[in-house]
Order: structure tokens, then C-alpha cells, then sequence
């Protein structure tokens, strides 16, 4: 089964499109990781997927082909937005009782034993936590609805590190043990690089990059030698970025893993995810979108 198919996606406001001729597929159990700049369409391509908002062309599916924002879908997709958005005048008691009578699906024990894991207590104002703690709290609301697709929307903006590693720590034994998916858009690169197995980057509203991340790290190489002979060396491989820093060079090649015969002086290693995506986000022109036949204007 598919988590997320999608079809031309598309979203213009106005005059100007936020997203354009996305077509992804994405396997069920896949911890996808969404980045891009500021403004490259994650959120836009996210409010697609979770029903907010309707597309300008195109389509998305979630869960095996249902219509993105069916109640299907809403059902079963869990969500937690950018900012956590939260009842602040309220108790964590009285939030889980509020968010209860919303959902269909809820489960009150699961709940409570998760944040009394986390040492929330249930009559703490929401006003008076850590920011890690709401975080974990907007999580929790999440996961009692029992989703099989979890949708992160920048999660780890305002949270320490150790708040980072302890939400994440919490969305990967979530997704091991009940089987979720999950969509995590962050900028926070290392994070990413821990939990990640497949990767859709975007830039200025279009697809660059998508694909499992162990397929994509297999077929890039870091190649490193002398500054002054890496343009010829560039010439007749196919760069995606040239790094230079005084009299040395690295160049991000997309090699299908094999680099070949290098002069002397040079040498090759593995990239690693964030190279490889700080690589493609200096260069918007450079593409590893294996779909794009599939793409229509």
C-alpha cells in the first residue's frame, strides 16, 4: 500500500503558484523527511495532503487511494501544525477532554498514560509548560486519535536539543511499534538524518529531490582534491555543487555510486544526508526526481 500518492499536485494563490506538478508515491511505513527553504512549498504540499486546504490542479491520496481530506482520511491521518497550537487558558485535562469530543477516534487511556510517562501533570494550565512539553502534549493529541499516517509540520523549531531528541525519540517508537507513517517537515538536517528513510526536497514550489534515502545516498559520492583542478574534473562528471575552501575542493556528484578513475591527489567517500541536501539546495537547477516523466504541465 501507498501513504501518500499525488497526481500534478498543485496549489496557486492568486497569481502565484505555491506548489507545482508534484507527483510523488510513497510506501506505507516510510518516516519521510520534507525540507526545502522557507517558502519552497512544504507546508502547502502538508495542508494538501491533511485535507486543509483544496488543490488548484492535480490530486492527492492517502492511505491506500483515499481522497486527501475524506473523512476516510481524516480519521486517520493525525496532524500537529507548526506552531502546536494549544488551548492555553486550559488544563492538559481539560484540552484531552475538549479534543475528545472532536474525533471519532480517541483513546483516553493511551493518553493519559503517555503524558504521566512524560511527567505532564493533568491539571498543569497549558500556559505554564515548557515549550518541549507543549510540543509533547499537541504530539499526544495526535497520536490518541490512533493514526496511521502522523503529518509534522516543522515540530522542532522552538524545542532545545534534548526536547528535539526526546520528541523524536517518541515519533519513532510510535511508528515501530504501531505500524505509523510518517511526514516530518524540519530543517533540523542531523534529526532528520537519524530517523529518515525516505526524502522529498522541494524548491520554490516544485520537486528537486525525491526518492528513498538510501537509494539516493547510494548514487551520490563526495569527491575531494585540489581546487585548481576541479573544474576540469566537473567537465565529464555530472556535479551537483562544488564546495571550495582555500586550496581544496568537494565536489557533490551524482555518480550512481561509482566515480570511476580519479587523478592523482583526488579521493572519494559516501555523502552523507546533509550533505547531499545542502548540496541540491545551492543548486535549484540540479534534480534527482526520478518521477518527473511522469509530471504533466
Amino acid at each position: 500500500m501507498n501513504i501518500i500518492e499525488t497526481h500534478g499536485l498543485g496549489k496557486r494563490y492568486r497569481r502565484t503558484w505555491a506548489l507545482r506538478d508534484c507527483t510523488l508515491t510513497v510506501p506505507a511505513g516510510s518516516v519521510v523527511a520534507l525540507v526545502g527553504h522557507n517558502g519552497a512549498g512544504k507546508t502547502t504540499l502538508l495542508n494538501l495532503l491533511v485535507g486543509l486546504i483544496e488543490p488548484t490542479e492535480g490530486s492527492a491520496s492517502v492511505l491506500g487511494g483515499q481522497p486527501a481530506g475524506s473523512p476516510a482520511a481524516l480519521d486517520a491521518v493525525g496532524y500537529v501544525a507548526q506552531e502546536a497550537p494549544l488551548y492555553q487558558n486550559l488544563t492538559v485535562g481539560e484540552t484531552l477532554r475538549v479534543i475528545a469530543n472532536l474525533n471519532r477516534r480517541w483513546d483516553q487511556q493511551r493518553a493519559e498514560a503517555r503524558l504521566a510517562e512524560l511527567g505532564i501533570p493533568l491539571d498543569r494550565r497549558v500556559r505554564r509548560m515548557s515549550g518541549g512539553q507543549q510540543a509533547q502534549l499537541a504530539l499526544t493529541l495526535a497520536l490518541a486519535r490512533r493514526p496511521k499516517l502522523l503529518v509534522l509540520d516543522e515540530p522542532l523549531a522552538m524545542l532545545d536539543p534534548l526536547a528535539r531528541f526526546d520528541f523524536m525519540d517518541t515519533v519513532m517508537t510510535a511508528a515501530s511499534r504501531d505500524g505509523l507513517s510518517v511526514v516530518l517537515s524540519s530543517h533540523v538536517l542531523a534529526e532528520l538524518e537519524r530517523v529518515a528513510d525516505y526524502l522529498i526536497l522541494l524548491s520554490h514550489g516544485r520537486m528537486q529531490v525525491a526518492g528513498e534515502v538510501k537509494s539516493l545516498l547510494a548514487g551520490h559520492l563526495v569527491l575531494t582534491g585540489p581546487a585548481d583542478a576541479a573544474g576540469p574534473l566537473a567537465e565529464r562528471l555530472p556535479v551537483v555543487h562544488i564546495a571550495r575552501d582555500d586550496d581544496r575542493a568537494r565536489l557533490l556528484v551524482s555518480s550512481g555510486g561509482q566515480a570511476g578513475e580519479l587523478p592523482d591527489g583526488w579521493h572519494h567517500e559516501p555523502a552523507s544526508l546533509e550533505e547531499m541536501v545542502l548540496g541540491y539546495l545551492r543548486e535549484p537547477g540540479a534534480s534527482a526526481y526520478p518521477q518527473r516523466e511522469e509530471v504533466t504541465a
